[in-house]
Order: structure tokens, then C-alpha cells, then sequence
């Protein structure tokens, strides 16, 4: 049996078809919207799979959770696009009906992930708990809330 890894997370998995989806749209789209709402929707999609696979690799909670928290933000940027091009007339209902679907899935499992890591505070007993920064300096951590 393989390595697991963030591979193995189901959410990343329901993430790349999320990125595979907002790529067949962005290569749909006319060719005014190449800078813009293109690049958008292919920058937020591989900001949200590659955040939770660096999430993954970091030690400290604090920091995991950081890196997971931008994933969150990179889905819900995605799922943005999608509606403003279902609005624009780019992509259709459906299409939108499905991402916003599988968006719950990921966001309900990746903030599930996000508890469990908070729950274990990994790194906390050697670092505390605050965010790790370059030669020791520390960052503010988050204390009770996330």
C-alpha cells in the first residue's frame, strides 16, 4: 500500500475536480476575458489545491491551519468566478448547480480538517502558540478562535 499523504485527503481529491472544472471553463471563455476572469478563475482554483497540500506539509498547527484558512478563501473566490460567469452568460446552471455542490463538500470537510488539527495543536508544546516566523520571531497567534 502507497504513502498516504494530502493526496489521500478527500477534499483535496473533490478540489482537483473542482481545479480540472474551472480550467475547462476558463479555456471556454472568449478571448476578452484571457486576463481577467480567465486567469482569475485558474489562479483561485490551483491557490486552493496547492494551499491544502501546504497546509498539510507544515508542522505547527498554527501554521497549518494558516495555509488552510487561504484555501478556504482561494474555494469561495472560486466559486465566485463560477457565479460571475454563469451570470455573464459563460457557463450554465448546471454547471454552477454542481460547483456550488461540490464547494459544500470541500468547505464542510476542510473545515472539519481544520478542527481536528486545532483539537491536536500539533507543535504547540515546542513552539507555542503562536505562528513560527524566520529566526524565531513570532506572529500573533490565534488563540481559541480560528
Amino acid at each position: 500500500m502507497g504513502e498516504k499523504g494530502f493526496e489521500s485527503l478527500e477534499f483535496y481529491q473533490d478540489s482537483l475536480k473542482l481545479l480540472k472544472a474551472a480550467y475547462r471553463l476558463a479555456d471556454s471563455l472568449p478571448d476578452i476575458e484571457r486576463y481577467n476572469l480567465s486567469d482569475q478563475l485558474r489562479r483561485s482554483a490551483c491557490s486552493l489545491v496547492l494551499n491544502i497540500a501546504e497546509g498539510y506539509g507544515r508542522y505547527h498547527f498554527l501554521d497549518r491551519l494558516r495555509f488552510l484558512y487561504i484555501a478556504r478563501g482561494a474555494l469561495a473566490e472560486t466559486k465566485s468566478a463560477f457565479i460571475i460567469a454563469e451570470s455573464v452568460g459563460y457557463c450554465t446552471t448546471e454547471q454552477l448547480s454542481w460547483v456550488r455542490q461540490i464547494q459544500e463538500q470541500i468547505e464542510k470537510a476542510l473545515n472539519g480538517y481544520c478542527r481536528f488539527i486545532r483539537s491536536q495543536q500539533q507543535g504547540g508544546e515546542e513552539y507555542g502558540n503562536q505562528y513560527i516566523r524566520e529566526q524565531g520571531t513570532r506572529e500573533k497567534g490565534l488563540g481559541a478562535r480560528g
